[in-house]
């Protein structure tokens, strides 16, 4: 085999695309040296979009078919090589394919929240989140205005671009609605509208149609939220008598539960139909709210810790109380004949006298006699 036939063998004879993926825009068919065999066929599928480009300068452009490259169906690229009469040799040039499916359920949200005046609330931040679809319109301008050169371009690639865009304007859309946040929710439809509506002609700026876009969720601030929570609450409730008995339905099932057993539920039981009974007359129709109950009257002041002074050595010592005269008994410093006081005795008294101490020596040995002569 000769050198050319070699080379021959070599160059492609079919260009074709299959994605195995399900995020690819933008294929760049590769292959030795971007030589094409004259006469080689060119395959584009149901879906995709094929482009010829000659140096950086975009060619011809391919719908789907089957075709076989010769110089009439490569009108553009044959004026570009400056072919007048056809050509035999293999031709240089650059083949990107390009999706023109479908693709859908990508996924948008507020960069940061939106800030709305509201009537009820005052002002509350929003968020936004959502779903939206896109397809290739016209290949040769989102080759230009977005992939260039590059090889291998996904979703990935301009997802990051095309959320900024939504979420910019998701923020002019909902101060437009001039709707109660708390009606947001209702007109998700008419946002996703509207928004289609903003951004339609900056998608096909970049080659792009916008096929749908979709406000799946609206997020309010914590305190908005248990807010509106409360007041539904209070609506629902309405009847003031239906929610006592609830309440105290609640308090039994609730008794029944409680792990002291049966005396413990019966107990629960009785406490709850009192409940019950009292909130259901405090809101009998026509009625204003129970008197308040008289307080209760205050305990008595706890009777004085008595103390005592003790002659000790001589020397007047304390006040003690009574454990500290305990203490000094068992030492055996107070004795029966130990002189005490405190503001009770007219005078020092000797300690076996006062009735309160008496105790003290009741199991204190008397003091040993004097020794005989």
């Amino acid at each position: 085999m000769g050198l050319w036939d070699k080379i021959k063998s070599e160059l492609v004879d079919v260009i074709e695309w299959l994605d195995p993926g399900t995020s690819t825009l933008v294929y760049r068919f590769e292959r030795h040296a971007n030589e094409i065999k004259y006469g080689a066929k060119l395959v584009v599928r149901e879906g995709q979009q094929a482009v010829f480009i000659n140096e950086g300068e975009i060619a011809d452009v391919f719908r789907p078919g089957t075709y076989t490259l010769t110089t009439q169906n490569l009108p553009l690229l044959t004026t570009l090589k400056g072919w007048k009469y056809g050509f035999q040799s293999p031709f240089k040039a650059e083949v990107y394919f390009l999706s023109t499916r479908r693709f859908n359920n990508l996924k948008w949200g507020t960069p940061g929240p939106c800030m709305m005046r509201d009537q009820d609330f005052g002002v509350v931040r929003v968020t936004a989140f959502g779903i939206y679809s896109i397809q290739i319109k016209d290949p040769v301008k989102f080759i230009r205005e977005i992939t260039g050169t590059d090889g291998y371009f996904t979703t990935d690639d301009i997802t990051a671009n095309l959320k900024g865009k939504i979420g910019t304007r998701i923020k002019e859309v909902m101060p437009e609605l001039r709707v109660p946040v708390i009606d947001l929710e209702g007109k998700v439809g008419q946002l996703g509208e509207m928004l289609a509506d903003r951004l339609r002609d900056e998608f096909l700026a970049y080659g792009l149609e916008l096929n749908e876009i979709q406000v799946q969720d609206l997020g309010l601030p914590r305190e908005v939220e248990e807010a509106i929570d409360k007041g539904g609450a209070m609506r629902a409730i309405g009847n003031m008598q239906a929610y006592a008995q609830y309440e105290a339905a609640g308090a039994i099932r609730d008794a029944a539960k409680n792990p002291g057993g049966v005396a413990g539920a019966g107990m629960g039981v009785g406490i709850g139909f009192g409940m019950g009974n009292m909130m259901a007359q405090a809101f009998q129709p026509g009625q204003g709210p129970p008197a308040q109950a008289p307080p209760m009257a205050a305990p008595p002041p706890l009777p004085p810790v008595p103390v005592y002074h003790v002659a000790l050595g001589g020397q007047q010592a304390g006040p003690f109380d009574m454990a500290s005269l305990r203490q000094l008994a068992a030492e055996g410093r107070l004795l029966r004949e130990t002189l005490v006081w405190n503001q009770g005795l007219a005078g020092w008294t000797p300690a076996g006298q006062v009735a309160e101490l008496a105790a003290l020596f009741a199991q204190t040995p008397p003091p040993m006699p004097p020794p005989l002569g």
